[in-house]
C-alpha cells in the first residue's frame, strides 16, 4: 500500500512540471510579443505576470498533493 501512495505522489508531483513548461511558454511569447509590438509593453507585461501567477498555483497545488499522499495518508 505504501508504494502505490509514492507512485500517486510522483505522478502527482509531475504537475509541477507542467507549470514549469507552461511559465517558460508565457514568458517566451511574452518576450515576442513586446519585442512585436513594444508600445503595449505595460499591458503584456501585467497580462503575463497574472498568467504566471495561475501557472504557478496550479503547480502549488500539485506539490501539495504529493505531499500530503506521502505524509498524511
Amino acid at each position: 500500500m505504501d508504494g502505490m501512495l509514492a507512485l500517486g505522489a510522483g505522478i502527482a508531483a509531475l504537475g509541477v512540471v507542467g507549470g514549469a513548461i507552461g511559465i517558460g511558454n508565457i514568458g517566451g511569447k511574452a518576450v515576442e510579443a513586446i519585442a512585436r509590438q513594444p508600445e503595449a509593453k505595460a499591458d503584456i507585461t501585467s497580462t503575463m505576470i497574472l498568467s504566471i501567477a495561475f501557472a504557478e498555483v496550479t503547480s502549488l497545488y500539485a506539490l501539495v498533493v504529493s505531499i500530503l499522499l506521502i505524509f498524511v495518508a
